[in-house]
């Protein structure tokens, strides 16, 4: 057990800050929540109620997606796009999804390798573009939720005010659903430019996101 917990130290650690941060977050909105029912005049309501509502799902959702859109996009743009001196970037020659032999698949692939890695046709497409793929699935899914957790969200208030609601096409427009889109977005894109440019000047000793200490700011490709 202590060896396994140590192997996976790194996951095992951000998916209990992730579940920590997530309960944290059930009990603020829920304390928010009820303070503007109780503003409005309407009953509060249990946490177990809030957990499920749209307004709790919108919050989380919204999140996610953009999350995974950074991954996602990070993923396939690194493929051809380059950054001088970043351990971000793969090295200048490299852009493209390189030669067979690099990438270690086919009759190049070590007798360790993962099936498909060794397999022909399809089966290596999908494999070789798998972790993208995954990641811009999980964006859409989540990115779909939002919408629908949204859209009861936004109907909801609409009620409250006694307005008329509207259609999940109609709320795809609504200033609400791409507010709630673009400022995670613009947070997400200026995170993963702020890596990528100041990992070519700055450190951090032991880091494999970080260039040894030594290194010349212009190596690039080259992690600690």
């Amino acid at each position: 057990m202590r060896r396994f917990l140590r192997e996976n130290s790194l996951g095992l650690t951000f998916f209990g800050l992730f579940l920590v941060v997530l309960v944290g977050q059930a009990f603020a909105g829920h304390a928010q929540f009820n303070q503007e029912q109780v503003a409005e005049g309407l009953e509060p309501i249990s946490i177990g109620r809030y957990v499920t509502s749209a307004s709790f799902g919108v919050d989380v959702s919204e999140n996610w997606q953009s999350e995974y859109l950074q991954f996602f996009l990070y993923i396939f743009l690194t493929v051809w796009l380059v950054q001088k001196g970043s351990p971000e970037s793969k090295p200048l020659l490299d852009a493209g999804r390189e030669s067979d032999k690099d990438q270690k698949v086919g009759e190049h692939a070590g007798p360790d390798a993962p099936k498909w890695a060794q397999a022909p046709g399809f089966r290596r497409a999908v494999f070789s573009n798998s972790l993208g793929l995954v990641m811009g699935g999980i964006f859409l899914a989540s990115w779909l939720a939002q919408s629908i957790a949204g859209v009861a969200a936004f109907n909801e208030q609409q009620l409250s005010k006694l307005e008329d609601t509207v259609s999940w096409g109609r709320y795809l427009g609504e200033p609400d659903f791409w507010n709630r889109t673009l400022q995670n977005w613009q947070s997400e894109l200026l995170a993963v430019a702020s890596m990528a440019v100041l990992s070519i000047y700055l450190r951090q000793r032991g880091s494999p996101e970080s260039k040894p200490v030594g290194s010349a700011h212009t190596a690039t490709g080259v992690e600690g």
